[in-house]
């Protein structure tokens, strides 16, 4: 599937399909006890890529890619960053600005669209959380790509690692009917994007940071710099 075709299927699942479950998801709500790992689990996650950038972000700009309900823009503007937010999902992003505290409405822009559009300029960093784990690792590379010619700092983003279990379960989605599958998560080696990298002629450095395991959410964070 390429890129656009995997990105189209991701803006009618966040947006209409799981719009409300992932709102409930990312708030204070009671969940289920399997949500409750995947909640524990992405805040574990947001902390580890958050402490990969300075703690002051004083006149810099920051692209929250795929920012979702908008927890990972509040923690950057928090430390004085200009947000660009981005996300394919409308939906999520009227959630986003409802729990924006006010005093920090005028450092993020969310904007609906595309992660990748050039229009939006430069950036110092680039923080993906989870946004790239449906995509296969020439997308990733090409994605990387893309946003490096625009960043002067780094990119810190996730994949989903490649382990018995996660690859199990990508299998085990592909046996269900087409309309009732979520998209699929991808699982890739640090290894495959390196050599997709490669091949893309993307160059910089990659490097593995942190890996979060909780229930069922297993997520791995990485840096991309040139």
């Amino acid at each position: 599937m390429t890129y656009e075709a995997t990105r189209d299927r991701l803006e009618t699942y966040f947006d209409r399909t799981a719009s409300k479950t992932w709102e409930r998801l990312t708030s204070d709500a009671p969940v289920s006890r399997i949500r409750q790992t995947v909640r524990a689990g992405r805040d574990a996650m947001r902390a580890a890529m958050l402490a990969r950038l300075p703690d002051r972000l004083d006149g810099m700009r920051v692209l929250d890619a795929g920012c979702g309900a908008g927890p990972m823009s509040i923690a950057l503007a928090e430390r004085g960053a200009r947000v660009l937010a981005i996300d394919i999902s409308p939906s999520l992003l009227d959630v986003a600005r409802r729990r924006t505290p006010a005093g920090l409405l005028q450092q993020i822009d969310y904007v609906p669209g595309d992660m990748l559009e050039t229009r939006h300029g430069q950036f110092d960093f680039v923080m993906a959380m989870d946004s790239l784990i449906h995509y296969r690792a020439p997308d990733i590379a090409a994605a990387l790509g893309k946003l490096a010619d625009r960043t002067t700092g780094k990119i810190v983003f996730t994949v989903a690692p490649k382990t018995a279990l996660l690859s199990a379960m990508h299998v085990a989605g592909k046996l269900f009917p087409r309309s009732d599958r979520s998209p699929a998560i991808i699982p890739h080696s640090e290894a495959r994007i390196a050599s997709a990298l490669r091949s893309a002629g993307v160059n910089g450095r990659l490097r593995p940071i942190t890996r979060i395991t909780s229930g069922f959410y297993i997520s791995q964070a990485m840096e991309f710099g040139r």
